[in-house]
């Protein structure tokens, strides 16, 4: 499975866009490993340009 395969379906899922034939696919990989770890990742990224953004419009 390809990162960019990963990245997508983590962000579809994120914002709740997830199709049913994707989120299939995605339950048939062997390990749920890549999309815990991109998961993560993308909250991390999230949290930090919340941080970021809030921080701008506070100056």
């Amino acid at each position: 499975m390809s990162i960019w395969r990963v990245f997508t379906s983590t962000v579809a899922a994120f914002f709740g866009v997830q199709t049913e034939q994707n989120r299939q696919k995605d339950f048939q990989t062997q390990s749920p490993l890549p999309f815990i770890i991109m998961g993560i990742i993308l909250a991390i990224a999230l949290v930090i340009s919340l941080i970021l953004i809030v921080s701008q419009v506070l100056r």
